[in-house]
């Protein structure tokens, strides 16, 4: 099941940006969409392009990010865009689901990184 994790991270790219973009031009979609799945999309795409740089720079086409790893990123996100920018930034709001939703984006990488042998 090669590349499943590069395809799935390019669906997620899609569909976030065509969530995006819908909001900009006003097209109306579901709450649940609008507000939830790219918090739940954002955490793959972050993890596979630090993956793609880690290959390179340590020269090993095999390696995994660890599992701790993958939960401290899912913690900073956490920290930084359900508590400290809604402080400071009226843009961002804070709302516990996406904690959820980053880490299990975060538990879903790191299944595909191990079925993308």
């Amino acid at each position: 099941m090669k590349n499943i994790l590069f395809k799935y991270v390019l669906f997620s790219f899609l569909l976030g940006s065509f969530i995006y973009f819908s909001s900009l031009f006003n097209v109306q979609l579901p709450q649940f969409v609008r507000f939830y799945v790219n918090d739940f999309l954002i955490i793959p795409i972050v993890l596979f392009l630090c993956l793609q740089v880690l290959k390179q720079t340590k020269n090993n086409p095999n390696y995994k990010i660890p599992f701790l790893i993958i939960l401290y990123l899912c913690f900073l996100y956490s920290l930084l865009f359900e508590f400290v920018f809604p402080n400071y930034l009226a843009r961002y709001t804070k709302d516990y689901i996406d904690i959820l939703l980053y880490f299990a984006g975060g538990i879903v990488f790191y299944q595909l990184q191990k079925i993308d042998t």
